[in-house]
């Protein structure tokens, strides 16, 4: 049996394999102890099986390595690197984040100047040794760190990327007296000394947190008396019961992921953009937006072709360059609290009720937020949630609003004005975040769909769509739990690179040289995959070159191909509207992106309508735009490939609901999935 799990704010969301058919499971996430949730999860899953004991095969998406660093709840770690350069952290880039705020303050490093070591040793630019590590230097480096005794050390020299012989002395050193060493030329064999450094170090500060993490739910989620867990090759100091997904795209092992936890930083959504991709492949869609809206947050991501990585990511205010998925995030979600600010003005979100107390129509929260707003509007039925098992108090929630309304100075005239206005305000940030990664990297949206899932997804697509003039709207099957669906298509990937600085001038670098380094990048994740257990014949790999005109600080990346000089000057004019043929290009790294190919789970169809069922009548009172409108019900696995269903209505489901508004539309296509267009301007899908 195989399992994804993902675990969000609100809810944590269990997909699974049975019987050759897919099945989702939801349930409340526990914030302070995740690994519960997933026990529980598992356990329903194997209450639900027929058979005595099962093998199951465990992916799950994460946010613990997230949480951890946004909260400052990451480990006691120490950096040792080269002498002179301990203050990196500190001293960064000279970009300031925000321009004009005399007032703006940085992130205080996640390492203290006091536990910041400098060792006396020096590599030239190009590898060569200018002052050798000495016995005498490693044995005071390894007495000075076990006096400060930290969780977790960082190790990071300069130019290391080129020779890592001194780290790995090092590292060799701290090892062997008991430490957890993340190694820069292990992780991160690339230039650029302060976003090397600031990976290596959130690496460090982040593997007491993961390790502790996966040992959980290693242990809570093989506890149950008839569950046997499939799993890697063992160690003895982590038990690898699991496999977690990465910020790219990919899944690891435990060991790889509790080494190397910076990896897993946007590990859930980037299983929601997978699951995306693979919805839009089924309705035969090339151009899409894939839009995530949870009880948190809201995930927002380009899908042209293939997916994007990008090495310069920046979380919680520390530049990150391990490749991620091109994903923006904002803090607009179901559960985001909505309040008036000193000036009497609306503000949703970023703070959440998430899971506890939760919004108020879950019976617990006091504070107004998304989903009590289309409660109180009516847009999420009359029957609750996760199929009626979970009721809502919409009485609650329109008092407590309205005692929200008397004390504040928002000016609303009614309850139903006051949730209108927290839904404009959520689509307004929502709709900035799509914009972000469309129109502000060259992409119009109007020439774009907009998948949209999550829990709260399907409720304000359409509304955003219509501000953008997108082509229509994509609602997957299982959408409020497409992330987990999209950790179960995922295969194993591993990424290597290596920084080069490379001509492209015919003098300086030829094909062959080319296909001499992708060969060694190849070799290495052949040796990777084969660990993993895949056959040659189960192995992928793309190979790619972060490229930029000579001079410029910033690459861009482009496949590896016969022109890839013109290819640049292509990317260059998309991303920023101009390309200079004249000017000399360089070749700044060379990756491998190499996939173990996973087993997927199975691609349903469902069946055309006989013509014998009949359409609910409609039967709730929906508010558009301060005016009621009677919408009809309609619940998702009644609909058939063909059917029509025609606004305003609302279409119930386990996992999610869709807000189908006055002037649209939606089609169900032959894997019943929902495509939404409006009527009126001829646009569609």
């Amino acid at each position: 049996m195989r399992i994804a799990i993902d675990s969000g704010g609100t809810f944590t969301d269990c997909l699974f394999v049975r019987e050759n058919k897919l099945h989702i499971i939801k349930v409340p996430s526990r914030p302070t102890a995740p690994a519960e949730a997933i026990a529980e999860a598992v356990q329903l899953v194997l209450a639900q099986s027929r058979e005595k004991e099962n093998d199951l095969d465990l992916v799950c998406g994460t946010t613990v390595g997230t949480n951890a660093l946004l909260q400052r709840r990451g480990g006691r770690a120490a950096l040792v690197t080269t002498a002179g350069f301990e203050d990196v952290l500190e001293i960064g880039r000279q970009a300031r984040a925000k321009l004009y705020d005399l007032l703006a303050q940085k992130s205080m490093p996640l390492v203290p100047s006091t536990r910041r070591l400098g060792v006396k040793e020096r590599l030239a630019a190009d590898g060569k040794s200018v002052k050798a590590l000495s016995a005498k230097e490693i044995a005071r480096i390894t007495r000075t760190i076990q006096k400060l005794n930290p969780d977790s050390v960082a190790l990071c020299f300069l130019f290391s990327f080129r020779n890592p012989k001194h780290e790995k002395q090092i590292a060799a050193s701290l090892r062997a007296a008991g430490y957890q060493v993340s190694v820069s030329h292990e992780i991160l064999p690339e230039f650029r000394e302060y976003e090397r450094t600031s990976t290596i170090v959130i690496n460090a500060y982040l593997v007491p947190v993961m390790s502790g993490y996966l040992r959980a739910i290693s242990t809570r989620a093989s506890t149950g008396p008839s569950s046997r867990i499939r799993t890697q090759k063992r160690s003895a100091s982590l038990p690898a019961c699991v496999r977690i997904l990465q910020s790219n795209g990919g899944i690891i092992s435990t060991e790889q992921a509790a080494r190397e936890p910076v990896r897993t930083i946007l590990s859930g959504p980037a299983g929601g953009v997978i699951g995306a991709a693979h919805a839009a492949k089924l309705a035969g869609l090339e151009q899409c937006i894939s839009f995530d809206m949870g009880g948190t947050s809201t995930d927002v991501a380009l899908l042209k072709k293939d997916l994007h990585t990008t090495n310069e990511a920046i979380v919680a205010g520390f530049p990150v360059a391990v490749p991620m998925l091109e994903i923006d995030t904002v803090g607009a979600g179901g559960g985001s609290i909505a309040r008036f600010d000193a000036g009497g003005a609306l503000r949703v979100g970023p703070e959440s009720a998430g899971a506890d107390p939760g919004p108020i129509c879950y019976g617990r929260g006091r504070k107004p937020t998304v989903t009590d707003a289309h409660g109180v509007l009516g847009h999420l039925g009359n029957a609750g949630l996760l199929g009626g098992a979970f009721s809502l108090d919409i009485p609650r929630a329109h008092a407590l609003m309205r005692e929200e309304i008397k004390s504040s100075r928002g000016g609303f005239p009614s309850v139903e004005a006051f949730a209108q206005g927290i839904i404009a305000v959520a689509n307004a940030v929502m709709e900035k975040a799509i914009r972000v990664i469309s129109i502000e990297r060259g992409h119009d949206p109007r020439d774009y769909s907009l998948i949209a899932f999550g829990g709260a997804g399907g409720l304000h697509a359409c509304d955003l769509a219509a501000a953008l003039e997108m082509r229509g709207v994509l609602i997957p099957v299982f959408p409020g739990g497409l992330s987990a669906l999209g950790i179960l298509r995922a295969d194993v990937v591993k990424e290597v690179s290596r920084t080069v600085l490379l001509s492209t001038a015919r003098a300086q670098v030829k094909p062959a040289q080319l296909k001499k380094l992708f060969g060694v990048l190849e070799a290495k994740a052949v040796r990777i995959l084969r660990s993993e257990g895949f056959e040659r014949n189960k192995m992928q790999f793309h190979h790619s070159l972060d490229m930029r005109y000579l001079g410029q600080a910033y690459e861009l990346n482009v496949r590896a191909g016969k022109n890839i000089v013109d290819s640049f000057h292509q990317e260059h004019q998309q991303r920023y509207g101009y390309h200079n043929k004249n000017a000399q290009v360089e070749i700044v790294n060379v990756r491998c992106r190499a996939m173990g190919v996973t087993e997927k789970p199975p691609v349903e169809t469902i069946a055309i309508r006989s013509g014998l069922e009949k359409f609910p009548t409609p039967g709730l009172q929906l508010v558009f735009d301060g005016c009621k409108q009677r919408a009809a019900a309609y619940q998702r696995d009644d609909l058939r490939a063909g059917d029509t269903v025609s606004g305003p209505a609302v279409v119930l489901e386990y996992s999610a609901t869709t807000l189908i508004p006055p002037l649209w539309h939606a089609r169900v296509d032959d894997y019943g999935q929902l495509l939404l267009a409006q009527r009126t301007t001829g646009r569609g899908n």
